[in-house]
Formats: C-alpha cells, sequence, structure tokens
C-alpha cells in the first residue's frame, strides 16, 4: 500500500483533465456533502460551491447531450443550456450548446416549460419515454420537442443511449437524478463519475446519489471505479472515477 498526497499547488488544465476519451462515453456529474447527502430542502444549490458550477459549465460545454430524468427537471426547474463564454472555443466545430435529454415514463413534464418551448433550433429537447405513455401527452411534448420512444413501460436506457448515438450525441453528460444514476450503473451504461464532495454534514434523512431498488435481485451490483484525479477548493474536493474495466 501507498499512501500519496494528492494536492498540488499548480492551476490544473481543467478542459485537459474532463476531456472525453474517443469513441462512446457516459459521464456523470453529481454532487454531495461529506456525509452523503445529494441535496438540502431536495435541491443541489445548497451543496454546490462556484468551483463547482464552474466545473459544471465545462463538463455541459464539453459534451453533445446531457441527460437527465425527470424529476430532477421538475424540482430545478431545468431550462436549455446556455453558452458558455469562458469555455466557447471548446464548441468550435459544433452547436454551440448541446440539447438536454429527459427521462420521462409517463411524460409528466410541462409542456409548456421553457425546456420544451424555448430550446433553439439548434439543440431542440429531446424527451426519451415509453410507448405506454399517454398518446395525448406525447402529441403535445412533440409540438417543441423530439420524442423518443424507447421501452414498452418503462425506460429501456440501453435503447436511449442507442437513440442518442445514432444522432451522433456519442459524449454523454448525466446530471442525475439519483434514480436516473442508479439505473444507468445498473444497465452497465456508466463510464464516468464526476462527484464534487462539499464540506458540510447535512445529517439524517438526505437522499444519496443513487436511489431507488435494484431490477433484478435484493442487492445491487456494486460498480468498481478508479480514481482519475481529484481537486480541492475552498474544502470541495472534486472528484472524477472511471470505471476499472474500461
Amino acid at each position: 500500500m501507498t499512501l500519496r498526497q494528492l494536492f498540488s499547488d499548480r492551476e490544473p488544465d481543467l478542459p485537459g483533465l474532463y476531456a472525453y476519451p474517443d469513441g462512446h462515453w457516459l459521464r456523470a456529474n453529481m454532487v454531495a456533502t461529506a456525509d452523503g447527502a445529494a441535496s438540502l430542502n431536495g435541491l443541489t444549490q445548497g451543496i454546490s460551491s462556484d468551483t463547482d458550477r464552474r466545473v459544471f459549465a465545462l463538463l455541459r460545454t464539453l459534451c453533445d447531450v446531457i441527460l437527465v430524468g425527470a424529476s430532477t427537471v421538475r424540482e430545478e426547474k431545468y431550462k436549455p443550456a446556455r453558452p458558455q463564454e469562458l469555455w466557447s472555443h471548446l464548441r468550435e466545430g459544433r452547436p454551440p450548446t448541446p440539447p438536454i435529454a429527459v427521462v420521462s415514463r409517463r411524460l409528466d413534464l410541462d409542456p409548456d416549460s421553457p425546456l420544451i418551448t424555448a430550446a433553439p433550433a439548434h439543440a431542440r429537447t429531446i424527451v426519451i419515454t415509453t410507448a405506454s405513455a399517454p398518446e395525448a401527452r406525447r402529441d403535445l411534448v412533440a409540438r417543441f420537442a423530439e420524442v423518443v420512444i424507447a421501452g414498452q413501460d418503462t425506460v429501456d436506457l440501453t435503447t436511449a443511449v442507442d437513440e442518442l448515438s445514432k444522432r451522433g450525441h456519442r459524449r454523454m453528460l448525466a446530471e442525475g437524478g439519483p434514480r436516473l444514476l442508479a439505473q444507468l450503473a445498473e444497465a452497465g451504461l456508466l463510464d464516468e463519475l464526476c462527484l464534487t464532495i462539499g464540506p458540510l454534514m447535512a445529517g439524517p434523512g438526505a437522499p444519496r446519489i443513487v436511489a431507488g431498488t435494484p431490477g433484478t435481485g435484493s442487492v445491487a451490483t456494486p460498480l468498481p471505479l478508479t480514481l482519475a484525479h481529484v481537486l480541492e477548493d475552498d474544502g470541495f474536493l472534486l472528484c472524477r472515477y472511471t470505471r476499472k474495466d474500461n
């Protein structure tokens, strides 16, 4: 066993540290407190920091599509991604912003929300749903968004990821929530986890960054990870992990 000190006084090259590898890659980005809480009062803002939000903007800039669950869209009041002036050069040759792809089994979304109606033409919102979702709601959403059917009664995330890849979205960024992250990991689709750990204890009762129950069996299958890097700012640790078998 070798014990190492990971911190350095050098300014990190953030775009280099978070650059996507070649080929298809699905990265998740989450934030948690020191005692494992994924949010405070249902929101992540209270456990984040300026540096965490800076990396959040960078990860959005680097990706081709942002994947998010419907409950997170509602709770965090999602809107279309905005261009990031600081990182704009990283999108040369691509549209100014990536589209947001929302996973919603029953289409329990507001079809008149800005995320649906205000998305730019180059990044129309993608709604991934099921064949059994209400047809009337599907028609309402399809007025402004692209609707993708992936599964009969539940969203098949493998099919969903394949459909996004067919549209040229090889570099994917999942922003949660906890149920979606758990399902992506269980389906073997997660290649990387970026996790910011804040210097705060939220106490009992707060959700973790994964939630729900495994689809098969009684115990979830652990996903071994390799630590790629750790950054520190004002007590916040920005960790990047990759799958050990990648």
